[in-house]
Order: structure tokens, then C-alpha cells, then sequence
């Protein structure tokens, strides 16, 4: 059984899910995961850690992965680019800044390029740049995000890319985490999905066991987008994104007093980064979406890739009927 689409014809993947590069959470055991189950499986290379990302990259060692980086933070470093290309992924994925100072770098490598937008003018920079893939990535999404939200985005992306750039194939992300999901990000114009939170709920995710069971426990509603995890943190990200964490005792204690927090950040930030070790789900910032409220269970990433599929699958059949 497999969808085919523009997508895995493309990657030369059975089936139309990449899972996403979340920071410090997608390494390597969950990229191999992924694209051994048939799926595209990106390590996350986030704010940048160059030994951290050959660890990964090790570790995944004989799959066809991808890597995705944080763009304005990769300004900082552009090494870290140069090095990762030199483990031969299939694709980078670019993400919240101005792509065009890595293109040439990485289509000479022969990767592909994926752009992650949050609107249209992001879109607009795709398609300037010839991405090969463009996400349209809606507020529902866990971590880092923008405003729109997935049900509309998606199609004004899907009707903008075929008038002016045909050959860019677009993949939905934001909320999906099931094969209706999936189904939907079909319907709605894609050709597959950009899946964070449900990879991230899986058991090759580096995320600490209690972590994932304050996910599974939680609803859609007990989220939040918010700033005050990268007060807290002290990593300073550009206006117009917020990260979509879990509701917990510190966002209720931060959220609406940010102001206060940069004047403690001093004091905070240690302790936000000793509770994140600790794996306090109550203290720190807990990176998941509205996606959780489906999401019953712990399950290894290629049973997660394999029921997406057919679920998927089985959804456009009945709808088809």
C-alpha cells in the first residue's frame, strides 16, 4: 500500500510524510526511523551544534535523510551549513529567515531545498528562490510558528505555487499528526505532510519520558503560543514568531508578564534550563502542539509513518465512496 504523489516521487519515498527537524528532539535514531519506514526523516540542526550534529548524522549512518536548520541562527554559524552538507542529505530545510544566502551552497551539493513558511510573503521568498519543496506550516504546529492556520494557508499556498512556480511541490504541516490529517493536507492541495508533533511523541524522540506523558494526557486547548520560553531560554527570535508549548505552571506564571521576565532572566534562565534537564513538565517549556489531544500513546516512528499511511489511505477511500 502507498500513496504516490509528487512528494515521494520526487524524494523516491514510499509514502508522503517528513518528519520535522525539532531542535534537540529529531536526531538521528528518529530521521533513520522515519526514512526506513518509508517516509523522509530530517535531523534536527537547530540553533547549531556542530558535534551534537555529527553525533546524529553517525547515528543515522546508510539512510537517505535530510537536515533542517533555523535560518536566521544559521547566519551566525555558516559552517555548520558546509559541514552538513558534506554527510550527502537529500534535502536541507530552511526555516523563519531569508533562505537565499544558503541556495547556491546547497543546491551545489545536490541536496534539495525545502522552504518552511508561515505566509505568504515567506511563500513568496520560495518561490523566488525556486525552492524544490515548500511547507506551509499553520499556528496549530508545536515550537515556532507564526499566525495563520493550516485549513486556509494551505490552499492559498497550493493556488500560488501553481501559477507561478508548477515545478515546487507543497507539503502541509501544522496539526497533522494522524492519517486524517494527512488525508486533509491532500485534499486541501498538498502533497504531503510535515508531521512535529507526532514524531516528536515517539519513542526514538529525545524527549524525556515525562514529557511525553504530560502530551498524552493533554488536550488540544492545554497549549499556548507564547514568548516567554525564549525569554527564558534568553535565545532571541525575530518578531512575528511564537513557539507553541504546553500550558504549565510557568507559562501561567510568565505569559502576560514578559517584561518581568527579561528583568529576570538572569535569575530564570537557569532555572527553566535545570528544569528542562530534570524533565519538570510543570517549570520548563514542553514543545508540542494542539495535535497532542489526539494522541493516545508512545509508538515507534515506523508504526507512526505505516498508520498514518493507511489511515490516510482508507479516509480518501471513503470519502472517494
Amino acid at each position: 500500500m502507498a500513496l504516490t504523489t509528487a512528494l515521494t516521487r520526487r524524494l523516491g519515498i514510499r509514502h508522503p510524510v517528513i518528519s520535522a527537524p525539532m531542535h534537540l528532539v529529531a536526531g538521528g535514531a528518529l530521521a533513520s526511523a522515519v526514512s526506513a519506514a518509508g517516509g523522509l526523516g530530517l535531523i534536527g540542526g537547530g540553533y547549531g551544534d556542530a558535534s551534537w550534529l555529527d553525533q546524529q548524522f553517525d547515528i543515522a549512518a546508510g539512510q537517505r535523510i535530510g537536515v533542517g536548520f533555523i535560518t536566521w541562527s544559521l547566519r551566525k554559524s555558516p559552517p555548520l551549513l558546509t559541514d552538513a552538507l558534506k554527510r550527502r542529505p537529500v534535502a536541507v530545510m530552511l526555516s523563519f529567515g531569508d533562505p537565499r544566502p544558503f541556495v547556491d551552497e546547497i543546491r551545489a551539493a545536490g541536496a534539495l531545498l525545502i522552504c518552511q513558511c508561515q505566509n505568504i510573503d515567506h511563500v513568496w521568498d520560495a518561490i523566488d528562490v525556486k525552492a524544490d519543496i515548500i511547507v506551509a506550516q499553520g499556528a496549530e504546529a508545536g515550537g515556532h510558528g507564526a499566525l495563520r492556520g493550516t485549513l486556509s494557508f494551505v490552499p492559498e499556498a497550493a493556488d500560488l505555487i501553481a501559477a507561478h512556480a508548477p515545478d515546487a511541490i507543497l507539503v502541509a504541516a501544522g496539526g497533522i499528526a494522524d492519517g486524517r490529517g494527512l488525508a486533509a493536507a491532500l485534499a486541501l492541495g498538498a502533497e504531503g505532510a510535515l508531521v512535529g508533533t507526532r514524531f516528536w511523541a515517539s519513542a526514538e524522540a529525545l524527549v524525556h519520558r515525562r514529557h511525553h506523558e504530560a502530551a498524552i494526557a493533554a488536550s488540544g486547548d492545554e497549549t499556548i503560543r507564547t514568548t516567554v520560553v525564549d525569554i527564558a531560554r534568553q535565545i532571541p527570535w525575530p518578531r512575528g514568531f511564537t513557539a507553541r508549548v504546553c500550558r504549565n505552571a510557568f507559562t501561567q506564571r510568565w505569559h502576560g508578564r514578559e517584561d518581568e521576565l527579561e528583568r529576570a532572566a538572569a535569575v530564570e534562565g537557569p532555572r527553566y534550563r535545570q528544569a528542562f534537564t530534570a524533565g519538570d513538565p510543570d517549570n520548563t517549556g514542553v514543545w508540542f502542539g494542539e495535535a497532542a489531544g489526539i494522541i493516545r500513546s508512545i509508538e515507534p516512528a515506523a508504526a507512526i509513518v505505516e498508520t498514518m499511511a493507511q489511515q490516510a489511505e482508507a479516509a480518501l477511500k471513503r470519502i472517494a465512496s
